[in-house]
């Protein structure tokens, strides 16, 4: 029976967690063992207060950071956390609720077409009406588009979405990669993906929807400055 941990990180998600949580409760699989663990990256908001009521009436892991870490320095905890505990996968749920984690059985599947695959993560981009269904922005359409294609035409892949959030991790792959050299910011799942890619494992995709919320532009301006540069660095290194 295969482990997996599906961790949710938070930053200020408020009373939204509780509905992310309970997809994550509807999740059915008899072969696996899930365990979970809600992680906050020090929250100024009442975020505290719903962990605290979900953790009352259900047996989970809580991780409340005393500073905040960065986007990437909160899911390293949590990916730390599951390789320690002798977890197989891992699956990063946000608690703002963009990406469904009932997803959780069609990503498993992706695994058993690939013993060399390090990670499956869902592509917005794969039916791209998806993406605008789902509300992204189409500034943030066409950005995704743009470096999605630099990244393939750089690393010689050919995925669809190289910015996706929902990620399940092969955690026996993982544990091989140097987490601590890659950024603690908003560009860790795209440092990773550069990792991962660098060392020939395969990242398949599956199609999924997404919703969006307000985001600020500023963090998406610096977001893509920031991985065209680990592009570039990582291009010319090779």
């Amino acid at each position: 029976m295969k482990k997996i941990l599906i961790f949710v990180i938070c930053y200020k998600t408020s009373s939204r967690l509780l509905k992310v949580f309970k997809k994550i409760k509807s999740i059915k699989n008899k072969k696996l063992k899930l365990k979970i663990l809600i992680s906050d990256n020090n929250s100024p908001d009442d975020t505290i207060k719903y962990i605290k009521k979900i953790q009352e009436k259900n047996k989970i892991f809580v991780n409340i950071n005393k500073k905040n870490l960065g986007f990437g320095g909160n899911i390293k905890c949590c990916l730390k956390f599951a390789i320690k505990n002798k977890f197989d996968f891992a699956l990063m749920a946000h608690g703002d609720d963009q990406y469904d984690p009932r997803n959780l059985n069609k990503l498993l599947k992706k695994f058993s077409t690939s013993n060399n695959c390090a990670a499956v993560t869902g592509s917005r981009m794969l039916i791209k009406k998806n993406a605008l269904k789902g509300n992204m922005p189409i500034h943030k359409f066409i950005g995704n588009i743009v470096l999605t294609k630099i990244f393939n035409f750089l690393m010689g892949t050919n995925v669809t979405d190289a910015h996706s959030g929902l990620w399940l991790y092969n955690l026996k792959k993982i544990k091989k990669i140097q987490l601590n050299k890659i950024t603690d910011g908003y560009n860790f799942d795209s440092q990773l993906r550069l990792s991962l890619t660098n060392k020939k494992y395969s990242i398949p995709e599956i199609p999924i929807m997404t919703k969006y919320a307000g985001e600020p532009t500023k963090i998406h301006i610096a977001y893509a400055i920031r991985f065209l540069l680990d592009l570039l660095i990582n291009f010319i290194k090779k």
